[in-house]
């Protein structure tokens, strides 16, 4: 025998239950992401060969920077997050895709972006991003990225590249405008370095 009072003890159950299970935290406003400055024109096309050719692998990062969030150094020993700052992919791959824009577009080189195991490439850039985020104790947007460019045989070369951008009011949109910044003009070398 059912009660009339049945259907209703259900959907307040359910109601209560929707307030308790959640599928995701609070979206963002906007999403930051890196825009290159200068890119190959729309129908150009490269072509080479395993000597010619430009390999990029993913950039190795640290916990702090491998992920979808901003981080803030607040003191030598502490980190936080720029609030409502949200990467829309983690930002070692997006770096690696604008150096690799960066480079198309200042030459006629093939570049090969991503681990293709398939890409015979003599001349292969990687690296490690070590800070891309905001810096408390001078106010600086910062980027440092060590890279390695291999070439023929054996041979090995290695680069300190980093940029800054001083005065940045520790705020999402500010602060992603400066990240898009330094990431440009760290390409815009990183790009020089390997043509």
């Amino acid at each position: 025998m059912t009660t009339p009072f049945r259907p209703i003890t259900m959907a307040l159950a359910f109601i209560a239950l929707t307030g308790c299970v959640s599928f995701g935290g609070k979206t963002p406003d906007s999403l930051i992401t890196l825009t290159p400055s200068a890119t190959a024109p729309a129908g150009s096309t490269s072509t080479g060969n395993a000597r010619t050719a430009i390999a990029l692998s993913e950039f190795e990062a640290p916990a702090k920077l491998d992920v979808t969030r901003v981080p803030v150094q607040v003191t030598d020993s502490e980190i936080a997050y720029v609030k409502d700052a949200v990467w829309n992919e983690k930002p070692a791959r997006l770096l690696g895709r604008l150096i690799a824009e960066t480079i198309r577009s200042r030459g006629n080189r093939l570049v090969i972006d991503g681990d293709d195991p398939g890409a015979q490439a003599e001349t292969r850039l990687s690296g490690t991003l070590r800070e891309f985020g905001y810096d408390a104790r001078t106010g600086e947007v910062v980027l440092v990225l060590d890279a390695a460019k291999s070439g023929a045989g054996s041979s090995l070369t290695t680069r300190r590249f980093e940029a800054r951008v001083p005065g940045v009011v520790p705020e999402a949109a500010p602060v992603g405008t400066a990240l898009n910044d330094v990431a440009n003009r760290v390409a815009a070398e990183v790009a020089a370095w390997m043509l």
